[in-house]
């Protein structure tokens, strides 16, 4: 099994300080991915401000789960999953709504299926999508800019699910609750 130091504010580089104090300022806590990507100041930083920019994205909370959650299961990430569930319900997303995202079941819309479908063929086809595939997701409603915040949210998903294998973060306790383990596909 492989890890990575996961830092506190005392054991981090010096350039790392700063933005874990704001993560313990905005979650009450250190995230242990944080902890993580505080070895290296510039993936950190690039973290956050994916995840500021996805975040402030044109989709709705709802919307942001669904993309968030489809890649985490795809990826079969330990610790965002967890997470992500416990941020939904932070979010006030219907927990239906997690629990299919979870158990790969059928969401709960249309407009949704089709946001978890287009976000499932861009990771897994490494990008390359149809005309069809596009056709259907401007069909339910959404348009070229969702089409480029789906691609901005599987990079910010990208560094923590890489990195949570690499270092297998431990779950932070306020998300144990919601602990996850893969189901086949």
């Amino acid at each position: 099994m492989t890890t990575l130091k996961v830092n506190t504010i005392e054991s981090a580089p010096e350039e790392s300080k700063a933005s874990l104090k704001q993560s313990v300022k905005a979650f009450g806590m250190l995230p242990g991915l944080h902890g993580v990507l505080a070895s290296s100041p510039q993936i950190l930083e690039a973290y956050k401000t994916l995840h500021s920019l996805f975040s402030d994205s044109s989709f709705n909370d709802e919307e942001l789960t669904v993309v968030w959650q489809t890649i985490n299961v795809e990826h079969e990430c330990h610790y965002c999953v967890p997470a992500h569930t416990g941020i939904a319900n932070m979010m006030k997303v219907n927990p239906e709504l997690s629990e299919a995202l979870r158990n790969r079941n059928p969401m709960p819309s249309e407009k949704l299926q089709v946001l978890h479908d287009f976000t499932l063929k861009l990771v897994r086809n490494r990008g390359n999508v149809t005309e069809e595939d596009l056709n259907a997701f401007y069909k339910a409603g959404y348009e070229e800019r969702q089409v480029l915040e789906v691609i901005l949210g599987i990079s910010q998903k990208v560094i923590s699910n890489y990195t949570n294998h690499i270092a297998n973060t431990p779950v932070d306790k306020a998300f144990q609750k919601y602990a996850w383990e893969p189901q086949a596909a």
